[in-house]
């Protein structure tokens, strides 16, 4: 089976970041040539750490930086089209502070195959 595109927003920081490449890597897999994947990722790294009431729940967090998203994107094969800023999209009541994610658009080359 084979897709299209696939979306990740504000999710795979939410997994250990030691899998995120294996997780890129079977996402390329995945998608067709020339398919897209549109993603929120971090902008720092951090170890996994928790928090206990994160709107109620526990949650777990997991990161790399930006840079070092885009280098194993590319390494897995992922072509990087573009990169913008989007807010966390909290609303009212939650009073959390402003917080930014890099939005990242990537595509599988419309043909051949990752060389790493």
């Amino acid at each position: 089976m084979s897709f299209n595109g696939a979306v990740a927003f504000y999710s795979v920081f939410h997994i250990p970041r030691e899998e995120h490449p294996e997780l890129f890597r079977r996402v390329y897999d995945w998608l067709q040539s020339g398919g897209y994947l549109l993603c929120t990722l971090t902008g720092f790294g951090e170890e996994a750490y928790t928090e206990d009431d994160f709107f109620g729940v526990t949650m777990y967090w997991s990161n790399y930086g930006l840079e070092d998203y885009k280098e194993i994107l590319t390494r897995v094969g992922f072509n990087i089209l573009e990169t913008t800023m989007i807010g966390h999209g909290y609303t009212e009541p939650h009073h959390v502070p402003t917080e930014n994610h890099p939005l990242v658009l990537a595509q599988k080359p419309s043909a051949g195959r990752r060389t790493a």
